[in-house]
Protein backbone atom coordinates (compact mmCIF):
# COMPACT_ATOMS: atom_id res chain seq x y z
CA UNK A 1 0.00 0.00 0.00
CA UNK A 2 1.13 3.11 -0.74
CA UNK A 3 -0.04 7.06 -0.45
CA UNK A 4 -0.38 9.18 -3.67
CA UNK A 5 0.94 12.91 -3.93
CA UNK A 6 0.60 14.93 -7.30
CA UNK A 7 2.44 18.24 -6.93
CA UNK A 8 1.96 21.22 -9.59
CA UNK A 9 0.07 19.12 -12.07
CA UNK A 10 -0.03 20.57 -15.26
CA UNK A 11 -1.10 18.94 -18.88
CA UNK A 12 -0.88 20.97 -22.24
CA UNK A 13 -1.53 19.12 -25.14
CA UNK A 14 0.29 19.89 -28.45
CA UNK A 15 -2.61 21.35 -30.17
CA UNK A 16 -2.32 24.15 -27.08
CA UNK A 17 -5.69 22.22 -25.32
CA UNK A 18 -5.00 22.14 -21.72
CA UNK A 19 -6.35 19.12 -19.76
CA UNK A 20 -5.07 20.41 -16.37
CA UNK A 21 -3.96 23.80 -15.18
CA UNK A 22 -3.22 23.29 -12.08
CA UNK A 23 -3.54 20.36 -9.64
CA UNK A 24 -2.15 19.70 -6.19
CA UNK A 25 -2.79 16.40 -4.54
CA UNK A 26 -2.40 14.45 -1.21
CA UNK A 27 -3.83 10.76 -0.94
CA UNK A 28 -3.02 9.20 2.24
CA UNK A 29 -1.95 5.56 2.56
CA UNK A 30 -5.22 3.09 2.47
CA UNK A 31 -7.58 6.11 1.48
CA UNK A 32 -10.55 5.81 -0.98
CA UNK A 33 -10.10 9.25 -2.59
CA UNK A 34 -12.58 10.40 -5.39
CA UNK A 35 -11.89 12.94 -7.57
CA UNK A 36 -15.42 14.80 -8.68
CA UNK A 37 -16.33 17.36 -11.44
CA UNK A 38 -17.85 17.84 -14.80
CA UNK A 39 -16.90 16.33 -17.60
CA UNK A 40 -13.69 18.61 -19.08
CA UNK A 41 -12.49 19.02 -15.71
CA UNK A 42 -9.38 17.34 -16.01
CA UNK A 43 -10.56 14.56 -13.47
CA UNK A 44 -10.03 11.57 -16.22
CA UNK A 45 -6.14 12.83 -17.18
CA UNK A 46 -5.22 13.61 -13.72
CA UNK A 47 -5.86 9.92 -13.08
CA UNK A 48 -3.92 8.42 -16.16
CA UNK A 49 -1.48 10.90 -15.46
CA UNK A 50 -0.93 9.04 -11.85
CA UNK A 51 -1.01 5.27 -14.21
CA UNK A 52 1.62 6.77 -16.37
CA UNK A 53 -0.76 6.25 -19.26
CA UNK A 54 -0.64 10.03 -19.74
CA UNK A 55 2.91 12.17 -19.60
CA UNK A 56 2.13 15.46 -17.57
CA UNK A 57 3.64 18.67 -19.09
CA UNK A 58 5.19 19.74 -15.85
CA UNK A 59 4.97 18.53 -11.64
CA UNK A 60 5.24 15.42 -9.68
CA UNK A 61 3.70 12.53 -9.38
CA UNK A 62 4.91 10.44 -5.95
CA UNK A 63 3.64 7.06 -5.21
CA UNK A 64 4.94 5.97 -1.66
CA UNK A 65 8.35 7.14 -1.56
CA UNK A 66 8.84 6.63 -5.32
CA UNK A 67 8.96 9.50 -7.85
CA UNK A 68 7.32 8.11 -10.76
CA UNK A 69 7.44 10.75 -13.53
CA UNK A 70 9.56 8.72 -16.18
CA UNK A 71 8.30 5.09 -15.06
CA UNK A 72 6.25 3.24 -17.60
CA UNK A 73 2.76 1.67 -15.92
CA UNK A 74 3.88 -2.04 -15.90
CA UNK A 75 7.01 -0.30 -12.92
CA UNK A 76 4.67 1.80 -11.11
CA UNK A 77 2.52 -0.97 -9.24
CA UNK A 78 -1.10 0.48 -9.18
CA UNK A 79 -4.06 -1.75 -11.02
CA UNK A 80 -6.34 0.18 -13.12
CA UNK A 81 -10.25 -0.11 -13.76
CA UNK A 82 -11.89 1.28 -16.65
CA UNK A 83 -14.94 2.44 -17.54
CA UNK A 84 -15.10 -0.12 -20.66
CA UNK A 85 -14.19 -3.39 -18.27
CA UNK A 86 -11.44 -4.85 -21.59
CA UNK A 87 -11.64 -8.41 -20.83
CA UNK A 88 -11.20 -10.56 -23.27
CA UNK A 89 -14.36 -11.91 -24.93
CA UNK A 90 -12.21 -15.22 -25.88
CA UNK A 91 -11.17 -16.21 -22.21
CA UNK A 92 -13.05 -17.45 -19.41
CA UNK A 93 -13.58 -15.56 -16.41
CA UNK A 94 -10.96 -17.93 -14.38
CA UNK A 95 -8.51 -17.09 -17.26
CA UNK A 96 -9.28 -13.18 -17.36
CA UNK A 97 -8.16 -12.97 -13.65
CA UNK A 98 -5.15 -15.40 -14.28
CA UNK A 99 -3.61 -13.47 -17.41
CA UNK A 100 -2.07 -10.52 -15.73
CA UNK A 101 -0.11 -12.74 -13.10
CA UNK A 102 0.74 -15.22 -16.17
CA UNK A 103 2.11 -11.96 -18.02
CA UNK A 104 4.48 -11.70 -15.14
CA UNK A 105 5.67 -14.91 -14.78
CA UNK A 106 4.02 -16.00 -11.48
CA UNK A 107 3.98 -19.81 -10.81
CA UNK A 108 0.83 -21.30 -11.58
CA UNK A 109 0.27 -22.81 -7.94
CA UNK A 110 0.13 -19.27 -7.08
CA UNK A 111 -1.36 -18.18 -9.55
CA UNK A 112 -4.36 -20.42 -8.63
CA UNK A 113 -4.25 -19.33 -5.41
CA UNK A 114 -4.66 -15.53 -6.05
CA UNK A 115 -7.85 -16.55 -8.82
CA UNK A 116 -9.71 -18.18 -5.93
CA UNK A 117 -8.95 -15.57 -3.07
CA UNK A 118 -10.64 -13.40 -5.69
CA UNK A 119 -12.89 -15.18 -6.96
CA UNK A 120 -13.95 -15.59 -3.52
CA UNK A 121 -13.80 -11.80 -2.67
CA UNK A 122 -15.84 -10.95 -5.47
CA UNK A 123 -18.11 -13.67 -5.33
CA UNK A 124 -17.32 -14.99 -8.66
CA UNK A 125 -16.91 -18.84 -8.17
CA UNK A 126 -20.07 -20.16 -9.96
CA UNK A 127 -18.62 -17.73 -12.83
CA UNK A 128 -15.32 -18.75 -13.73
CA UNK A 129 -15.99 -20.85 -16.42
CA UNK A 130 -17.95 -18.54 -18.06
CA UNK A 131 -16.90 -16.26 -21.08
CA UNK A 132 -17.49 -12.39 -20.48
CA UNK A 133 -20.64 -12.97 -23.49
CA UNK A 134 -22.62 -14.91 -20.76
CA UNK A 135 -21.81 -12.35 -18.11
CA UNK A 136 -24.09 -9.48 -16.74
CA UNK A 137 -22.61 -5.82 -16.76
CA UNK A 138 -22.50 -6.28 -12.86
CA UNK A 139 -21.00 -9.53 -12.79
CA UNK A 140 -18.35 -8.35 -15.67
CA UNK A 141 -17.73 -5.07 -13.54
CA UNK A 142 -16.99 -7.96 -11.01
CA UNK A 143 -14.96 -9.81 -12.67
CA UNK A 144 -12.63 -6.07 -13.60
CA UNK A 145 -12.37 -5.59 -10.09
CA UNK A 146 -10.64 -9.08 -9.16
CA UNK A 147 -8.83 -9.01 -11.98
CA UNK A 148 -7.00 -6.09 -10.62
CA UNK A 149 -7.16 -7.63 -7.30
CA UNK A 150 -5.10 -10.03 -8.35
CA UNK A 151 -1.72 -8.44 -8.89
CA UNK A 152 -2.19 -6.75 -5.09
CA UNK A 153 -1.33 -3.40 -6.29
CA UNK A 154 -0.08 -0.64 -3.89
CA UNK A 155 -2.70 1.29 -5.06
CA UNK A 156 -5.63 0.81 -7.25
CA UNK A 157 -7.23 3.42 -9.80
CA UNK A 158 -10.61 3.72 -10.82
CA UNK A 159 -12.03 5.93 -13.76
CA UNK A 160 -15.78 6.09 -14.10
CA UNK A 161 -16.25 2.31 -13.82
CA UNK A 162 -19.73 1.74 -12.86
CA UNK A 163 -20.97 4.49 -15.21
CA UNK A 164 -22.51 1.81 -17.60
CA UNK A 165 -24.83 0.22 -15.08
CA UNK A 166 -28.20 0.62 -14.92
CA UNK A 167 -29.72 2.54 -11.39
CA UNK A 168 -29.91 -1.01 -9.23
CA UNK A 169 -27.07 -2.55 -10.34
CA UNK A 170 -24.56 1.40 -9.56
CA UNK A 171 -26.12 0.91 -6.07
CA UNK A 172 -24.94 -2.33 -5.28
CA UNK A 173 -21.75 -2.04 -6.86
CA UNK A 174 -20.56 1.04 -4.78
CA UNK A 175 -21.48 -1.24 -1.34
CA UNK A 176 -19.22 -3.70 -3.49
CA UNK A 177 -16.36 -0.96 -3.85
CA UNK A 178 -16.57 0.23 -0.17
CA UNK A 179 -17.15 -2.90 1.36
CA UNK A 180 -13.65 -4.47 -0.76
CA UNK A 181 -11.89 -0.97 0.18
CA UNK A 182 -12.52 -0.95 3.54
CA UNK A 183 -11.71 -4.90 3.95
CA UNK A 184 -8.46 -4.76 1.40
CA UNK A 185 -6.97 -1.09 3.33
CA UNK A 186 -5.52 -0.33 0.08
CA UNK A 187 -5.16 2.92 -1.36
CA UNK A 188 -7.62 3.98 -3.97
CA UNK A 189 -8.48 6.52 -6.08
CA UNK A 190 -11.91 6.90 -8.09
CA UNK A 191 -13.07 9.21 -10.43
CA UNK A 192 -16.65 10.25 -11.27
CA UNK A 193 -18.88 12.74 -12.23
CA UNK A 194 -21.65 11.40 -10.19
CA UNK A 195 -21.78 13.21 -6.73
CA UNK A 196 -24.39 10.45 -4.83
CA UNK A 197 -21.04 7.93 -5.92
CA UNK A 198 -18.32 10.67 -4.55
CA UNK A 199 -20.57 11.19 -1.37
CA UNK A 200 -21.28 7.72 -0.72
CA UNK A 201 -17.83 6.36 -1.32
CA UNK A 202 -15.59 8.80 -0.86
CA UNK A 203 -13.57 9.26 2.31
CA UNK A 204 -12.23 12.70 1.05
CA UNK A 205 -13.63 14.05 -2.63
CA UNK A 206 -11.29 16.31 -4.76
CA UNK A 207 -13.74 19.11 -6.62
CA UNK A 208 -12.34 19.85 -9.97
CA UNK A 209 -13.10 22.73 -11.79
CA UNK A 210 -11.40 24.00 -15.26
CA UNK A 211 -8.40 21.63 -14.74
CA UNK A 212 -8.06 23.01 -10.93
CA UNK A 213 -8.96 21.73 -7.32
CA UNK A 214 -11.52 23.60 -6.05
CA UNK A 215 -12.14 21.99 -2.93
CA UNK A 216 -10.51 19.07 -0.58
CA UNK A 217 -12.46 17.60 2.31
CA UNK A 218 -14.76 15.04 3.58
CA UNK A 219 -18.19 14.32 2.14
CA UNK A 220 -19.81 16.80 5.47
CA UNK A 221 -17.50 18.97 4.72
CA UNK A 222 -18.00 19.95 0.89
CA UNK A 223 -21.79 19.72 1.64
CA UNK A 224 -22.19 21.72 4.53
CA UNK A 225 -19.44 24.15 3.24
CA UNK A 226 -18.85 24.23 -0.59
CA UNK A 227 -15.69 26.56 -0.91
CA UNK A 228 -16.96 28.05 -3.77
CA UNK A 229 -19.44 29.19 -5.61
CA UNK A 230 -19.03 26.64 -8.30
CA UNK A 231 -18.73 23.52 -5.82
CA UNK A 232 -21.84 25.37 -3.93
CA UNK A 233 -23.93 24.38 -7.52
CA UNK A 234 -21.77 21.40 -8.20
CA UNK A 235 -22.53 19.43 -4.69
CA UNK A 236 -26.31 18.37 -3.79
CA UNK A 237 -29.78 17.18 -5.51
CA UNK A 238 -31.30 19.96 -5.67
CA UNK A 239 -28.15 21.91 -5.76
CA UNK A 240 -27.94 24.75 -3.21
CA UNK A 241 -30.22 27.83 -3.52
CA UNK A 242 -27.66 31.22 -4.03
CA UNK A 243 -29.29 33.78 -2.92
CA UNK A 244 -27.92 37.64 -3.14
CA UNK A 245 -28.07 38.97 0.02
CA UNK A 246 -27.03 42.29 2.12
CA UNK A 247 -26.31 42.54 5.66
CA UNK A 248 -28.83 44.72 7.18
CA UNK A 249 -29.97 45.19 11.10
CA UNK A 250 -28.65 42.06 12.51
CA UNK A 251 -29.28 39.24 9.28
CA UNK A 252 -28.90 38.58 5.85
CA UNK A 253 -31.46 40.43 3.96
CA UNK A 254 -32.60 39.04 0.74
CA UNK A 255 -35.05 39.23 -2.48
CA UNK A 256 -38.53 39.41 -1.33
CA UNK A 257 -37.60 40.00 2.24
CA UNK A 258 -36.35 36.76 3.14
CA UNK A 259 -34.16 37.06 6.30
CA UNK A 260 -30.97 34.29 7.22
CA UNK A 261 -28.50 34.05 9.94
CA UNK A 262 -25.42 35.82 9.04
CA UNK A 263 -21.88 34.10 10.18
CA UNK A 264 -19.66 36.27 11.83
CA UNK A 265 -17.08 38.36 9.94
CA UNK A 266 -19.07 39.38 7.22
CA UNK A 267 -17.68 42.33 4.81
CA UNK A 268 -20.08 44.56 4.68
CA UNK A 269 -18.36 46.29 1.26
CA UNK A 270 -19.08 43.76 -0.68
CA UNK A 271 -21.66 41.86 -2.92
CA UNK A 272 -22.52 38.83 -1.61
CA UNK A 273 -24.04 35.65 -2.04
CA UNK A 274 -25.82 33.12 0.38
CA UNK A 275 -25.55 29.59 -0.15
CA UNK A 276 -28.88 27.76 1.20
CA UNK A 277 -29.87 24.34 1.29
CA UNK A 278 -33.31 23.29 0.29
CA UNK A 279 -33.76 21.82 3.74
CA UNK A 280 -32.82 24.96 5.59
CA UNK A 281 -35.77 26.59 4.34
CA UNK A 282 -39.64 25.75 5.07
CA UNK A 283 -42.70 26.05 3.18
CA UNK A 284 -44.96 27.39 5.32
CA UNK A 285 -49.06 28.33 5.24
CA UNK A 286 -49.44 32.34 4.04
CA UNK A 287 -48.40 34.73 6.37
CA UNK A 288 -46.75 32.49 9.30
CA UNK A 289 -44.41 34.40 11.82
CA UNK A 290 -41.57 34.78 9.95
CA UNK A 291 -42.43 34.18 6.58
CA UNK A 292 -41.96 36.08 3.50
CA UNK A 293 -44.81 36.32 0.64
CA UNK A 294 -44.03 33.12 -1.95
CA UNK A 295 -45.83 31.35 -4.50
CA UNK A 296 -45.75 27.49 -5.66
CA UNK A 297 -44.14 27.18 -9.24
CA UNK A 298 -44.26 23.35 -8.96
CA UNK A 299 -43.85 20.63 -6.49
CA UNK A 300 -42.00 17.36 -7.40
CA UNK A 301 -43.21 14.27 -5.34
CA UNK A 302 -40.76 11.90 -4.64
CA UNK A 303 -42.23 9.95 -2.13
CA UNK A 304 -40.45 10.46 0.58
CA UNK A 305 -40.11 14.07 0.30
CA UNK A 306 -41.43 16.55 -1.91
CA UNK A 307 -39.15 19.58 -4.08
CA UNK A 308 -41.27 22.49 -4.17
CA UNK A 309 -39.93 25.09 -6.66
CA UNK A 310 -41.22 28.56 -5.31
CA UNK A 311 -41.28 32.33 -6.41
CA UNK A 312 -40.94 34.65 -3.56
CA UNK A 313 -41.30 37.70 -5.47
CA UNK A 314 -37.58 38.74 -5.83
CA UNK A 315 -36.35 35.18 -6.33
CA UNK A 316 -37.62 32.84 -8.96
CA UNK A 317 -36.90 28.94 -8.00
CA UNK A 318 -36.15 28.87 -4.91
CA UNK A 319 -36.19 24.74 -4.20
CA UNK A 320 -37.03 23.96 -0.71
CA UNK A 321 -36.92 19.87 0.78
CA UNK A 322 -40.20 19.25 2.98
CA UNK A 323 -41.26 16.26 4.18
CA UNK A 324 -44.25 14.42 2.11
CA UNK A 325 -47.04 15.26 4.82
CA UNK A 326 -46.78 18.56 3.62
CA UNK A 327 -48.70 19.44 0.89
CA UNK A 328 -49.33 22.70 -1.50
CA UNK A 329 -50.76 22.56 -5.12
CA UNK A 330 -49.30 24.32 -7.78
CA UNK A 331 -49.54 28.21 -7.74
CA UNK A 332 -50.87 28.25 -4.12
CA UNK A 333 -49.90 31.14 -2.15
CA UNK A 334 -47.60 29.81 0.52
CA UNK A 335 -45.09 31.33 3.31
CA UNK A 336 -41.31 31.09 2.98
CA UNK A 337 -38.68 31.25 5.66
CA UNK A 338 -35.69 29.82 6.77
CA UNK A 339 -35.39 26.75 9.03
CA UNK A 340 -32.48 27.50 11.02
CA UNK A 341 -28.13 27.13 10.83
CA UNK A 342 -25.91 29.80 9.66
CA UNK A 343 -25.57 29.64 5.49
CA UNK A 344 -22.10 30.17 3.85
CA UNK A 345 -21.52 33.29 2.12
CA UNK A 346 -19.37 33.93 -1.20
CA UNK A 347 -18.41 37.15 -2.76
CA UNK A 348 -19.68 37.72 -5.99
CA UNK A 349 -16.82 38.89 -7.78
CA UNK A 350 -13.92 36.41 -6.58
CA UNK A 351 -17.00 33.33 -6.45
CA UNK A 352 -14.57 32.19 -3.23
CA UNK A 353 -16.34 31.53 0.16
CA UNK A 354 -15.96 34.83 2.76
CA UNK A 355 -17.63 33.68 5.77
Amino acid sequence: MAGIEVTSLHKRYPDGTVAVEHVDLSIGDGELFVMLGPSGCGKTTTLRAMAGLERQTSGDIRIGSTLVNDLPPAERDIAMVFQFYALYPHLKTRDNLAFPLRAEGLPESEVRERVAEASRMMRLDALLDRRPQRLSGGEQQRVALARALVRRPRAFLMDEPLTNLDAELRADMRTEIKHLQAQLGTTMVYVTHDQVEAMSLGHRIAILNKGRVEQVGTPLEVYDRPASLFCAAFIGSPPMNLIEVEVDDGSLRGPGGLRLTPPAGLPRDRTLVAGVRPEALEVTVPGAEGSVPARVISAEVLGDEIIYVLDNGGERDVRVRMPPTVRFAADAPVGLRHAGGTPPVYDVNTEELVA
